[in-house]
């Protein structure tokens, strides 16, 4: 995989902040022990103050926001702390489901090792908002409002209506293949199908928050090439 420069990933800039659109598998920020290149590490090659304001998961895409000194750091880190950025995720999930504003308020709590469970006991509050966007014969794209920025919020949250999101075997979730959607399809002799995607189908596609005292922006973060590609065979092959 190629390593992106910065630059070749922004979608807003100015003096005290950046948005970004990540790529997938790569890290937001440093992980023990690994050499590989993160979106802090970038964004520090890039201005040396820059600091993330909020992480996805190395699998994840989409919008990402970065603040250029310690200040506009603060400033987006007391509206994430009052829950006033609003997060749009879109996500592919195995099933047909029709959620209209479904609500799901179930408490989450980190079990270690990358996995989180529901723990009405021990987990933290957790909140998110699913609508059903388009609909699939095998499957359904999803769009996701997180209130709560619980790690792996949406991915245990979609599991917990047995609408796990498509690739994410973590919890639950099976890879897309299209061997599955396309009738007559043939794979030659000794080839081995490979999943439409390598990863679990999930991308931060917009971001809202105050960039000033006075202004507030909406900023969105077009589909990966994995992504669009997944939808594009969907349209065409499970309609």
């Amino acid at each position: 995989m190629r390593i992106p420069s910065l630059q070749d990933i922004i979608i807003f800039e100015d003096d005290n902040l950046i948005v970004v659109n990540k790529p997938a598998f790569i890290s937001s920020l440093d992980e023990r022990e690994s050499e590989e290149p993160n979106i802090l590490r970038l964004a520090k090659q890039y201005f040396a103050d820059a600091q993330i304001c909020h992480r996805l998961d190395k699998d994840t895409s989409g919008a990402m926001i970065i603040a250029k000194n310690p200040e506009a750091y603060r400033f987006v880190s007391m509206q994430f702390e009052h829950r006033t950025v609003k997060k749009v995720y879109h996500a592919v999930v195995d099933g047909s489901h029709a959620f209209n504003d479904l609500f799901i308020d179930l408490p989450i709590l980190n079990a270690g090792r990358g996995k989180v469970v529901i723990s009405r006991g021990e987990g933290k509050r957790a909140e998110t908002y699913f609508n059903s966007l388009v609909y699939f014969k095998h499957y359904t794209l999803i769009e996701a409002k997180p209130v709560t920025g619980r790690m792996h919020q949406i991915r245990i949250h979609l599991a917990t209506q047995r609408a796990s999101i498509t690739g994410d075997t973590a919890y639950g979730g099976q890879p897309a293949y299209l061997s599955k959607i396309k009738r007559n399809f043939r794979l030659s002799k000794n080839e081995e199908e490979q999943p439409i995607m390598k990863r679990f189908a999930l991308h931060s596609k917009e971001v809202t928050f105050k960039i000033s005292e006075t202004e507030t922006r909406t900023f969105i973060a077009d589909y990966p090439k994995d992504f669009a590609v997944l939808i594009k065979l969907l349209q065409k092959n499970d309609s």
